[in-house]
C-alpha cells in the first residue's frame, strides 16, 4: 500500500488565540488598552448612560434608537417576553428533569422547544427581516424561561413577564415575585448591558460556526448556550464568590492565595484570555459595588488588591487582574440573584449579542469549516485480518 503524504504544517496558535477568521462589525475588544465597543460605542458608557433595550436596537438595527424608536422597541420587545402555551406548560417536566443541573441546563431544552414551537425555520430560507424578528423572539423569550425554570425548581409557581416594565426590572420581577427597587434594577441594568457582547469568546464563535451551516435562530443559540455552561467561560462568576467564602477572613487572605498560586490552582475572577490590562467591565462593576457598600464589598476590595499584589510577585510578567466575573459575582449577590442564577443572568444578556452575530454571518453563505492538523501514526496502515 502506497505511503500517503502528510499535508504541509499549518501552525496555529492553541485556542486559535490572535486567528482572525472573519469581518464584523458588531464591536472589538482591545485587550491592550482594556477597551472594548459595540458598533464604535464605549460598552462601559453605554452601560452608564443608556438602557438595556436602547442597546438592544444597537445591536440588532446598527444605530441607536431616538425616543420614538426606543418606545415602540421596548413595547414590541415586552410583548414577546410571554411564551407560547405549549411551552409553557412543558416547563414542569423540563425542570424536574433538569433538577440536578439547574435552570442554565434547561435552558437549552427549552430554548429549542421555544423554536419549534415557534416555527424557526433554517436561516439559509430566511430573508433578513425573518431573521431579525426569530432573533428579537428569542431574546425577549429566555429571561422568561430562565426565571420559570428556577422557580418551578424551587417548587414556585413561574411568575409572568410584565410589559409595563423595563427589561432588567422585568427580569428580577419574574425571578422574586416583587417588583424591585430601582438602584437593583439599574445595577443589574448595568451588568447586563456590559456583558452583551465581548468579541470572538467561545460562545460567540460556536453561534457562528452554526449559523454558517445555515441552522435555525434556536439551534444557534442553544449552541452557544452549551459553550458557555463551561466554568472557564460563562460559570465563573459563582465560584469568584466561592472564592471570597473560602477566604472568609482579611488575615487569611494572602496565606490562602498564596497557597493556591503555588499549587497551581486557579484563582477565579483573575485574568483574561484578552486582556493584559484591567477589564473595563470590573472597573464598572466595581463602582457599583462601591455605590452598596457593606462589608462584602470591603472584603472583596481587599482580596482584589492582595490577589493582584500576590500574582504579580509570583508570576511576574503574566498581568494578571481582575476580570468581569469578580465584581459580577458581588453586585448580582447585593441585587438579591442566587448563585445557580449568576451564569444564567449572563446569559439573559449574552443571547442579545449571540443573535446579532448569528444575523450578521447569516449575510455570508460560506460554510465555517476549519481543518485539523493530523499528528498521529503516518498513514496508510494495512488493515489486519479479523
Amino acid at each position: 500500500m502506497p505511503t500517503i503524504e502528510r499535508a504541509a504544517p499549518v501552525e496555529v496558535p492553541r485556542g486559535l488565540k490572535g486567528v482572525i477568521v472573519t469581518e464584523t462589525t458588531l464591536g472589538d475588544v482591545r485587550g491592550d488598552q482594556g477597551f472594548y465597543h459595540y458598533r464604535e460605542f464605549s460598552a462601559v458608557e453605554l452601560a452608564e448612560t443608556r438602557t438595556f433595550e436602547d442597546v438592544w436596537h444597537l445591536m440588532v438595527h446598527g444605530r441607536l434608537p431616538d425616543a420614538v424608536e426606543r418606545a415602540a422597541f421596548a413595547a414590541a420587545t415586552a410583548a414577546l417576553r410571554h411564551l407560547p402555551a405549549d411551552v409553557r406548560a412543558a416547563l414542569p417536566a423540563v425542570a424536574r428533569a433538569g433538577a440536578a443541573s439547574g435552570p442554565l441546563a434547561g435552558l437549552r431544552t427549552a430554548l429549542s422547544l421555544l423554536g419549534a414551537s415557534s416555527g424557526f425555520r433554517p436561516l439559509y430560507d430566511l430573508d433578513p427581516a425573518q431573521r431579525r424578528d426569530d432573533a428579537l423572539a428569542a431574546c425577549a423569550a429566555v429571561p422568561t424561561l430562565i426565571t420559570a425554570l428556577y422557580r418551578l425548581g424551587q417548587g414556585l409557581e413561574p411568575v409572568e413577564p410584565r410589559d409595563d416594565l423595563g427589561h432588567a426590572a422585568n427580569y428580577l420581577y419574574m425571578l422574586t415575585g416583587q417588583e424591585p427597587d430601582a438602584d437593583r434594577a439599574r445595577a443589574v441594568e448595568q451588568y447586563l448591558i456590559s456583558t452583551v457582547d465581548h468579541g470572538f469568546n467561545a460562545s460567540t464563535f460556536t453561534s457562528r460556526v452554526i449559523a454558517s451551516t445555515g441552522a435555525d435562530l434556536a439551534a444557534c443559540l442553544v449552541g452557544a448556550l452549551g459553550a458557555l455552561s463551561g466554568p472557564l467561560h460563562g460559570g465563573a462568576p459563582s465560584r469568584a464568590l466561592d472564592t471570597l467564602d473560602a477566604i472568609g477572613t482579611p488575615e487569611r487572605i494572602d496565606g490562602w492565595l498564596r497557597e493556591h498560586i503555588l499549587a497551581g490552582d486557579r484563582i477565579m475572577g483573575f485574568g483574561h484570555p484578552v486582556y493584559t490590562t484591567e477589564d473595563p467591565r470590573s472597573r464598572m462593576l466595581k463602582g457599583i459595588a462601591r455605590g452598596f457598600g457593606g462589608d462584602l464589598v470591603d472584603f472583596a476590595v481587599r482580596v482584589e488588591e492582595r490577589a493582584e499584589a500576590v500574582l504579580a510577585e509570583l508570576k511576574p510578567g503574566r498581568n494578571l487582574h481582575i476580570n468581569v466575573e469578580f465584581f459580577a459575582g458581588v453586585v448580582m449577590e447585593l441585587c438579591g440573584l442566587p448563585r445557580e442564577m449568576f451564569t444564567p443572568t449572563f446569559a439573559a444578556a449574552r443571547v442579545v449579542g449571540w443573535s446579532a452575530n448569528v444575523l450578521e454571518q447569516a449575510e455570508d453563505s460560506k460554510i465555517i469549516r476549519p481543518a485539523a492538523r493530523y499528528v498521529g501514526p503516518a498513514p496508510a496502515v494495512p488493515v489486519p485480518a479479523a
